[in-house]
């Protein structure tokens, strides 16, 4: 099972994904109206494709047991916020031991030190820098000062 924390543009678009590819899906948002998101642009409603939605904050033990921890293979956290993303990250993977813990960071020099202290880390920031540097540069700039 995935559970995706944060029903915002990516957390709703990843968890739509897995689920028309055939995956067991909850998605854990502490903004009801998130839910929005998630039947955008869908036949059926996201519960009647088989996907779970609970309402709560990452944070708190309680939503993340409702929102099916316990049974994730994948976690994946992706709210707006670095710090909550690292902190229930670690919760995943520390407390829960979800095999496979993914979390989004949009401060590239965070992300660098929690990739290397081994969380699996996504930096769209850093992405984006990258994918500008190589369109004004060209792919070989690297390493030039």
């Amino acid at each position: 099972m995935i559970l995706i924390v944060g029903a915002g543009r990516v957390g709703s678009a990843v968890a739509k994904s897995a689920l028309s590819a055939g995956h067991e899906v909850s998605v854990l948002d502490e903004d009801p109206l998130s839910h929005e998101r998630l039947d955008k642009d869908q036949r059926d409603s996201w519960e009647d494709s088989g996907g779970q939605f609970t309402i709560g904050t990452a944070l708190e033990m309680d939503a993340l047991m409702e929102a099916g921890i316990e049974r994730a293979d994948v976690f994946i956290a992706a709210t707006n916020g670095d710090n909550t993303n690292l902190i229930i990250a670690q919760i995943a993977r520390k407390r829960f031991n979800v095999p496979r813990v993914i979390v989004r960071v949009l401060d590239p020099y965070r992300a660098q030190w929690y990739a290397e202290q081994g969380l699996d880390t996504i930096c769209p920031t850093q992405v984006a820098i990258e994918m500008l540097e190589n369109a004004v540069l060209g792919p070989d700039h690297a390493g030039a000062a």
